[in-house]
This record gives structure tokens, C-alpha cells and sequence, in this order.
């Protein structure tokens, strides 16, 4: 039985309020509906970031499929007058083949580089975060201040160290500097704190193992997704070094792509013609950082990841 003083829930929804209309009250807008326009909005956000991305490849696709005279004054964004073949054939013949050298400088350099420092910065930050030795946080301090520091502004004295050393103009004068990364042996630092417990480590000594043996066996393995992490950046940073090449090296067969493909670009202001070859160039040099993105795609994710959970 309904008490007097209280109205019936039902009834208290259906009479008007003292002093207002009869009409209904306004339904609140579904939750669904607010979640549905969210979505599209970061759906749509996210579409034009990817073709804002990838506009510059799609014009360089198609403007490798043309001459010189279609590229400067045709619709580049048409495939009329497709000479891409012609200009692969251009590209490889021009003084003997150059080009090529240039590509097989460039993945010398990004490929053992990357390789390289990715070993250097895992061992660094391994050590770390697992070993206790004097000074270790000031010394790790020291490679932060070294994040800060512009890769262009240690050219110079790099290049003085060059010449006292006898490197200038040598594959190893690009080659050394490319094997110090101090993010790479901070991400590192960071993915070992994660990804190797100690406990592991004390098994492994326990059981007799020494600790490269340890590292080697156990840690390295652990910190892969690090790895792979610091390798893909290295690799990307070093294919698209410009400066310190430009610094280092005079002969034109000692060359990576991003200085050979320049040189060229200069003397298209006069000579047109380098200009198909300059665009063709440009697109077989991005299809290393393609390839090495995709097929370590798997890894890079999880390494971006880490520690996102706990």
C-alpha cells in the first residue's frame, strides 16, 4: 500500500512539476550516440594524419614513372607517359653504375652501424641497471647530457678526431660515430629495468655461468624487443644522415645515398635531365626503411609497449 505523503515513482514521472506545462520531458541523448561521434571524429583525425603521411610517397610513385619533360610540366599524379623503365635504365648506367655503389655505402653504413650500436647500447644500459659500481649515476648522468646534444654539433669535433686518427675520408670515419647512441643506451637502461629480472640473473650464476655468459644467454634474449627497438632507430638515423658524410668524406664512391642524391639535385638546376633520376633514386632509397619496418614491425610493437601495464 502506497503511503499518502509519498507519490508513486510512476506518477511523480507523469504529472507536471507545480507551476510548469503539461509537455514531456526532453529524453537525454542516447550514450551510444555520444561515443559513435567520438569514434569518428579520432576515425577521421586518424585518416588525414595517414594521408597527409603518405602523400609524399604516392607523388614520388608516380613521379618516378616519368621523364623529365612530363615531370616539370605534366600531371604528376598520372601515369601518362610511364617511363619508369627508362629511367631505372638511366639510373644504373650513369657513370658506371655509381648509384648503386652509393646504395651498397649506404646500407654498409646503416646496417653494421645500427648493428653495432644497437649491441654497445644494450650492453651499456644492461650494465646499468644490474651491476654497482662508483660513480654510476653520474656516469649515467653524463649520457643524458649527451641526449641533449645536437648530432650536428659534434661534426666538427668529430671530424678533428678523424683527422688526428688517420680515418678522413675512410668508411670508418661514418662507421665509428655511428656506433654511440646515448638514447639508444638510455631505451636501454629502460627495457632492462622491464624486461630482465634479477632473479633470473641469480639463477643463472647460481647454476655457474659468468656474467657475459649471463648477458649473452639470458639478458640479451630478454631485452630483444629493445633491441630491435634501438636497431630501427640507429638504422633510420644513419640512412638519413646527411652532415656528418658531407663532413667526413670527399671521394664520390665513399658516398651514401643522402649525399649522392644531393649532389645530383644540384646539378639539376642546370642539367633537367637529373631530375627523373634524382626522384627514381629517392624512391629505391626509402624501400630499406620500408622493408626493415614491417618485417620487424612485431618486435618494434612490443618494444614500444613495455611497461605500458603492470
Amino acid at each position: 500500500m502506497t503511503s499518502p505523503l509519498v507519490a508513486d515513482p510512476a506518477t511523480r514521472l507523469q504529472s507536471p512539476r507545480p507551476g510548469t506545462t503539461g509537455r514531456a520531458p526532453v529524453r537525454a541523448a542516447r550514450p551510444g550516440t555520444g561515443r559513435w561521434l567520438s569514434r569518428s571524429a579520432v576515425n577521421g583525425a586518424l585518416l588525414l594524419a595517414a594521408v597527409y603521411t603518405l602523400f609524399p610517397l604516392v607523388w614520388l610513385v608516380t613521379a618516378a614513372t616519368k621523364d623529365a619533360g612530363n615531370l616539370l610540366g605534366g600531371d604528376v599524379f598520372s601515369f601518362e607517359g610511364f617511363s619508369l623503365g627508362q629511367n631505372l635504365s638511366t639510373l644504373s648506367s650513369y657513370q658506371d653504375g655509381i648509384y648503386f655503389r652509393w646504395y651498397g655505402n649506404s646500407l654498409l653504413y646503416a646496417g653494421v652501424g645500427a648493428l653495432g650500436c644497437s649491441l654497445v647500447s644494450v650492453a651499456a644500459g644492461y650494465a646499468f641497471d644490474k651491476y654497482r659500481f662508483p660513480g654510476k649515476e653520474k656516469l649515467f648522468a653524463v649520457v643524458l647530457l649527451g641526449v641533449l646534444l645536437p648530432s650536428t654539433a659534434l661534426s666538427l669535433p668529430l671530424y678533428l678526431l678523424a683527422v688526428r686518427t688517420g680515418t678522413i675520408n675512410t668508411y670508418w670515419s661514418v662507421l665509428i660515430p655511428a656506433l654511440v647512441n646515448p638514447f639508444g643506451v638510455y631505451l636501454s637502461r629502460i627495457f632492462s629495468a622491464g624486461y630482465v629480472p634479477d632473479e633470473a640473473l641469480e639463477a643463472a650464476r647460481i647454476d655457474g655461468a659468468g656474467e657475459l655468459r649471463a648477458f649473452w644467454s639470458i639478458g640479451l634474449r630478454m631485452i630483444m624487443p629493445g633491441f630491435v627497438t634501438v636497431f630501427l632507430f640507429q638504422f633510420t638515423a644513419i640512412w638519413n644522415n646527411f652532415f656528418l658524410p658531407l663532413v667526413m668524406l670527399s671521394d664520390r664512391k665513399l658516398y651514401p645515398l643522402s649525399l649522392g642524391l644531393y649532389n645530383w639535385h644540384s646539378n639539376a638546376n642546370s642539367d633537367p635531365t637529373f631530375y627523373p633520376m634524382v626522384v627514381t633514386g629517392s624512391l629505391l632509397a626509402v624501400t630499406p626503411l620500408i622493408i626493415a619496418f614491417v618485417s620487424l614491425q612485431r618486435h618494434w610493437k612490443a618494444g614500444l609497449t613495455a611497461g605500458s601495464v603492470k
